[in-house]
């Protein structure tokens, strides 16, 4: 009896990249709506600590800065023995980790969880969008790109919405309780979603095999890496501080908060989808371009409204703009990565670049007590932008580009 030939490996983006795209946007959903659960409750958990708003901001700071550790073990993994195992020892990590911070005694304690749930969240990001672009359709890649994306964006929305039902009645620590659904999303990803079929054609034998791939590729690193630390600052830069800028600065009550922070999302979600979609027309570098220039002409209206009807518009059009810039983020990433390192390095260049940015909201903290919290938020979110819109420029983008064939 002879063997039958072995099936060829389906091309990259065939089958399965619905139930994909589907488990990478929630992983990023969830991980996002445990980090902005903090945000949210800033102040509360500040007062119930005896912590100033610039201390608590230092806790948002340490995540963002255990980030790229999370990225470089779970992106080794990813492109050493596949992009699903990672990916489900990541979602059980840090909902673990998540529901741990709801029970932390004291601020030491609830700042080390938040440095090792950095570290779940840094993992997450690049696992996932490399396993969702790879499953993608080339024609569509920016489209779904800009939908995973939004995964960050519900997340916050799920975090505003929840804070403004929940808070009043249960208070902070309660929420954190709900950080343990990823852990359910783990099976999801066992028993529907396939192995990257790129992943599988070009996978590395050995370690030695995959650190010389990573190497070789120091240059295109150190440019992702400056790309995402502007993309890092014109996010963080808008988001982190914003619920305690509208406490301090317009004096809004806790719900009021909340139904701002949720309407900006909305907002978000739009400006992401659809300037995800524009890029497979008008090209990556041109739609984040566009996206980075409307945010700073925004910001007049964003920091300095002298209504509150404007404050909403604002608050939509700032995070429709810089979620629209996001939008383009995993399939550009995705496309200028080659074939054997994209598990590691978009992922990590991501998570570096959000190591540096990471201290901008105790920046903007720490400026607002000189000038005031509308012209330090103002002031860095218009810097931030044009650096961003620089950096961008000085890039390439390989748009549509097939997977698969790469080195």
């Amino acid at each position: 009896m002879t063997n039958s030939p072995a099936k060829p490996p389906a091309a990259p983006g065939s089958g399965d990249h619905r139930a994909a795209v589907l488990a990478s946007f929630l992983g990023w959903t969830l991980d996002a709506f445990d980090y902005f659960l903090v945000v949210m409750c800033l102040t509360a958990i500040g007062r119930e600590f005896h912590k100033s708003d610039g201390e608590m901001a230092l806790t948002l700071a340490v995540t963002l800065a255990f980030r790229p550790v999370g990225a470089f073990i779970f992106g080794l993994l990813a492109d050493r023995y596949g992009r699903r195992l990672p990916l489900m020892l990541d979602l059980v990590f840090y909902s673990i980790v998540e529901v741990l911070s709801g029970l932390a005694p004291n601020y030491s304690t609830f700042l080390v969880l938040r440095a090792l749930f950095g570290i779940g969240m840094g993992g997450e990001w690049g696992v996932g969008a490399s396993l969702a672009m790879e499953k993608a359709p080339p024609r569509l890649r920016g489209f779904l790109s800009g939908l995973l994306q939004q995964g960050y964006a519900v997340g916050y929305l799920l975090a505003a919405v929840c804070y403004f039902f929940l808070f009043g009645r249960i208070g902070w620590r309660p929420l954190f309780f709900l950080g343990g659904l990823p852990a359910l999303l783990a099976l999801f990803v066992r028993y529907r979603v396939k192995e990257s079929e790129v992943w599988e054609k070009t996978r590395h034998k050995t370690w030695g095999d995959l650190g010389i791939a990573i190497a070789k590729h120091w240059k295109l690193f150190l440019y992702l890496t400056a790309l995402m630390t502007g993309m890092s600052l014109a996010s963080h830069g808008t988001q982190d501080l914003y619920p305690t800028f509208l406490e301090r600065q317009w004096h809004f009550l806790p719900a009021s908060r909340a139904g701002l922070t949720a309407f900006s999302m909305l907002g978000a979600i739009c400006g992401g989808t659809l300037v995800g979609y524009l890029s497979d027309k008008w090209g990556r570098k041109r739609a984040g371009i566009a996206s980075l220039l409307g945010a700073v002409a925004v910001v007049p209206l964003w920091a300095f409204a002298p209504s509150l009807a404007l404050l909403w518009a604002g608050a939509f059009l700032m995070q429709f703009m810089v979620q629209g810039a996001w939008g383009i983020i995993p399939a550009h990433l995705s496309e200028l990565s080659p074939d054997s390192v994209r598990g590691f390095l978009p992922g990590f260049a991501y998570q570096c670049g959000i190591l540096i940015a990471g201290s901008v909201a105790y920046v903007e903290a720490a400026l607002a007590k000189d000038i005031g919290y509308a012209a330090a938020m103002g002031t860095v979110a218009a810097s931030v932008f044009l650096f961003a819109a620089v950096v961008t420029v000085l890039g390439r983008e390989n748009r549509a580009v097939a997977f698969g064939g790469q080195g």
